[in-house]
């Protein structure tokens, strides 16, 4: 069978999220018995494998689509799941190929103050072309917003979610790889958001070689350093799409980006 003629056959889910989270799948298919959407974690090294999430897809509107809801709650783990159609309740899962996304609710995201613990999902297409959900659940978040790089540091703009920021708050990056080695830097707070200045010179002598440094608020002395990233928009992978310049200091060159995770680090390179 052609590559063609295999993509007619595999079944499309169209796809919207509104603003609570909610996520509703469509596939324009007639099935009679106990259909389902099932979403299959990922498995994750050192992790335990989560259980598979199953939607019952029922007939809606007048043209007998099947649609399925993904209620906020319960959270989706961390990680991504793919997305299968099962036409029967033992049969065999059938991955599905993306069909519409409507994500505009997403894209404002950040402006919306988002609770302990901020779970986050956005659906996309995988680099095979098929449907999956990316999701982020974390007991608080820091939402990166512009980033700006002049004089040879890093001027990070964000805002705080699922916590508050104590007066002794700052913001911390930490070498992969050495929990032990890190730097500090002061917060400017400017109403619910916050920034700060890291000099690329602080990191360029820490350590021989190559080195990435990654980006942390820490809300109050006593409490976990909390991962700052761009995670509340419509984005599922961000390393490609935003993509900084590097900036040389000394011998070094420090370029920003974003991890597969859309996590904010550092990347540090000997000039060559």
């Amino acid at each position: 069978m052609s590559a063609t003629a295999q993509d007619t056959d595999t079944p499309r889910a169209h796809c919207t999220v509104d603003a609570d989270g909610r996520t509703t799948f469509r596939i324009a298919l007639r099935l009679a018995g106990h259909p389902r959407l099932a979403l299959v974690p990922r498995a994750k090294k050192n992790a335990p494998q989560q259980p598979t999430r199953l939607l019952d897809l029922e007939p809606h509107g007048d043209d007998g689509d099947l649609r399925a809801v993904l209620e906020p709650l319960p959270a989706l783990a961390e990680g991504r799941w793919d997305a299968y159609l099962m036409r029967e309740t033992d049969a065999v899962r059938e991955r599905l190929r993306p069909g519409l996304r409507d994500l505009r609710a997403l894209v404002d995201g950040n402006l919306r103050e988002r609770p302990s613990p901020v779970a986050v999902r956005v659906p996309y297409a995988t680099k095979d072309g098929f449907l999956a959900v990316r999701a982020w659940l974390r007991p608080a978040h820091a939402e990166a917003g512009r980033l700006d790089l002049a004089d040879g540091a890093m001027t990070v703009h964000a805002r705080l979610h699922g916590a508050e920021p104590s007066d002794g708050a700052s913001a911390l990056l930490r070498l992969r790889g050495d929990r032990d080695t890190t730097r500090s830097f002061p917060l400017r707070t400017d109403g619910s958001g916050f920034s700060f200045t890291a000099p690329f010179a602080e990191l360029t002598g820490a350590a021989p070689g190559d080195q990435v440094w990654d980006v942390f608020l820490r809300p109050a002395a006593d409490v976990p350093p909390v991962r700052i990233g761009r995670l509340l928009d419509d984005t599922a992978d961000r390393k490609t799409v935003c993509v900084y310049p590097a900036l040389t200091v000394g011998e070094a060159a420090a370029r920003p980006y974003y991890t597969v995770d859309n996590d904010l680090a550092v990347e540090v390179t000997a000039v060559r």
